[in-house]
């Protein structure tokens, strides 16, 4: 078997191939957001339908059923996204209003040697994360957790990752902040040959005058697909327009 950092590697490496190569120009889709904050015995539901043009992640977005438009980044997160790749993000969350902004950058990819007959063993090694194979892993299901090594102070971090045994790619990548108690966790399928986001689990405690409380927004994106031309004109060309609130 692979050591668990060589198989880390290999699988950012497969992953980045695949959202670069495979990137859609456009994508629809239904998101339905439930947020909840269990200590004040509250819940909010926010449902919209999203067109969003990938190259800059600009949208159009509606309130279901049938309620305000707005634009700007797609919400609450694009379903088009590589969690190994360097990006910035911000998160804000309550139950009347949840906000996040995220940046993506280009994907991660590890230098593999190729093969030498004439060195015996190798040794992999990441600065930045410590991986090792989970209890439940196997050669068939990866199932890799991780943990930030001293070099990385703060920042989201990929701490835990399943694989698809049919796809060679992360079906569930779970983020962790390491400046705060943030957890992200995502859950990807492929639709149309795209590596897409289908489930988000977006978790962190908020601070609202003396209030301190848990949020917990879980998302679901459904009806996804990929036009090939804009679905709406203003998605069509660059730049993107400016954001309205």
């Amino acid at each position: 078997m692979l050591s668990a950092d060589l198989a880390l590697a290999l699988l950012v490496n497969r992953t980045a191939a695949a959202y670069t190569t495979g990137a859609p120009t456009y994508i629809s889709y239904t998101e339905r957001t439930h947020i909840t904050a269990a200590s004040l015995n509250r819940t909010q539901d926010i449902n919209r339908t999203v067109v969003v043009r990938n190259a800059d992640n600009f949208a159009i977005m509606r309130d279901l059923p049938q309620g305000a438009e707005r634009t700007g980044q797609a919400f609450p997160i694009v379903p088009y996204f590589d969690p190994f790749s360097s990006f910035s993000f911000g998160y804000y969350a309550n139950l009347k209003l949840v906000t996040i902004t995220l940046t993506r950058m280009d994907p991660i990819v590890f230098p593999i040697p190729p093969a030498d007959p004439s060195v015996d063993v190798v040794l992999p090694y990441n600065s930045f994360w410590v991986a090792r194979y989970a209890p439940d892993s196997t050669g068939a299901a990866m199932h890799l957790q991780i943990d930030p090594t001293s070099r990385v102070a703060g920042g989201f971090y990929p701490s835990d990752v399943i694989v698809d045994p049919q796809t060679q790619l992360p079906s569930h990548v779970e983020m962790r902040d390491g400046g705060s108690d943030m957890i992200i966790a995502l859950d990807y399928k492929i639709i149309d040959g795209h590596w897409t986001i289908v489930r988000g689990v977006f978790t962190a405690t908020e601070r609202v005058a003396l209030l301190t409380f848990k949020v917990v927004a879980d998302i679901t994106y459904s009806n996804i697909t990929f036009p090939t031309s804009a679905p709406d004109p203003r998605l069509a060309g660059t730049p993107a327009p400016s954001p309205s609130p």
